[in-house]
């Protein structure tokens, strides 16, 4: 039998070993055959998947915002109550172009699509604290919502008031304004500009830290409210102290037949107000020609007013001030002038228009009072003013 096979072999005849031995190499290449369909397969798969992550993990980032779970780390301020909501603070780091630019963003649409309590912002010019601040706080109590305070002081002073007064943090940032000189302008502009980053400000009032109040709040907000007319005082002076300091370099945008004078305390409307902080046609050249002896507080807003909205003005102002004793200053009055025969004389006896109806209601505020007269006024003040 083995030699047999041994023949076989030998004369190239097929055996039964080869034919054993050759099956298994088959089913190994089948094998890995299958195997590398398999890794073909799972490399398109494992790249799908990667793709589908990365997909999804990015509309993740993006559909969660609108979640109301999930919320942004910083959320930029393009809703609607960021334009309608007054500054938490009237501080801010925006310099005089910024604020001007930004103050005349305004709505042409007069309509509120909110509800809006229009409000009354007074606007105080000083150089550092305000001695009547006790007076007015006391006159501004229980009218919250009606009104707004912005205090323009010298930039070295610091407030010192308590966090119930309604001077608390109300001190915008401000530059020297030196008396007669354009600074003084722009302290006034600067004041407007800040008041009108409150959407709900109407009404815009210019005092000094010598200032009081006449009347109550309700009296002065339905005055000042329901009048069709701001109110600044505009005349045409004929004399030296008038057209005397007009500069003719000014045509032909102001002319001499242009040029108005009046008192620099005045009470205006919105309108106004953006025009006068985004003026930059009249102020080059007020900046310029108008210098002591031409005391530009008296003659800039009043001449460009007068020009472009005369129908829009009362042509007076509010305030009253004595200049009887001449000079270039009104008169100042103290503790011992505080009677209710003082206050009787200025009052009575004024004739005015309101409304273009003739009428003896003519005046709201008062300057200039001198600190020692506070404890008089506090004593009294609701006997002589109702508040």
């Amino acid at each position: 039998m083995m030699q047999a096979r041994l023949v076989a072999i030998e004369e190239g005849k097929e055996s039964s070993v080869p034919i054993r031995s050759s099956q298994p190499r088959a089913l190994l290449m089948r094998l890995l055959q299958f195997f590398l369909i398999f890794l073909g397969f799972g490399i398109v798969f494992t790249s799908f998947s990667m793709f589908k992550s990365r997909h999804f993990r990015f509309e993740s980032v993006i559909i969660p915002l609108s979640s109301s779970r999930i919320q942004p780390c910083f959320r930029q301020p393009n809703d609607f109550k960021s334009w309608i909501k007054p500054p938490l603070n009237v501080w801010h780091q925006m310099n005089d172009s910024e604020l001007f630019w930004r103050a005349t963003f305004d709505p042409q649409i007069k309509s509120y699509p909110f509800k809006r309590v229009p409000k009354l912002a007074f606007m105080f010019l000083t150089r550092g604290p305000l001695p009547m601040a006790p007076l007015w706080e006391r006159f501004f109590k229980g009218h919250e919502k009606q009104y707004s305070i912005y205090v323009h002081a010298l930039p070295m002073y610091n407030e010192s008031y308590p966090s119930s007064s309604a001077f608390f943090r109300r001190q915008i940032p401000s530059q020297v304004a030196e008396w007669g000189r354009m600074s003084m302008c722009d302290a006034e502009r600067r004041l407007l500009a800040n008041a009108l980053l409150d959407i709900s400000n109407e009404w815009f009032i210019l005092l000094s830290e010598a200032c009081i109040p006449l009347q109550s709040f309700p009296v002065v907000y339905l005055y000042v409210s329901k009048s069709r007319f701001s109110f600044m005082e505009i005349y045409d002076d004929p004399g030296p102290f008038g057209r005397g300091r007009y500069n003719a370099n000014m045509e032909p945008v102001v002319n001499l037949t242009n040029w108005r004078k009046g008192s620099q305390w005045f009470e205006i409307n919105r309108k106004l107000a953006v025009d006068i902080v985004g003026d930059d046609t009249y102020y080059p050249l007020f900046e310029k020609y108008c210098r002591p002896a031409c005391y530009v507080d008296e003659h800039y807003f009043q001449t460009m007013l007068s020009i472009n909205s005369p129908h829009l003005l009362a042509n007076r102002t509010l305030t009253w001030v004595d200049w009887s004793r001449g000079g270039a200053h009104p008169g100042t009055f103290g503790k011992g002038d505080m009677t209710k025969e003082f206050f009787k004389k200025m009052i009575e006896g004024q004739t005015c228009f309101y409304n273009n109806q003739p009428s003896s209601a003519c005046l709201l505020f008062a300057r200039k009072i001198a600190p020692n007269a506070l404890d008089t006024l506090l004593e009294h003040s609701s006997e002589l003013f109702g508040y």
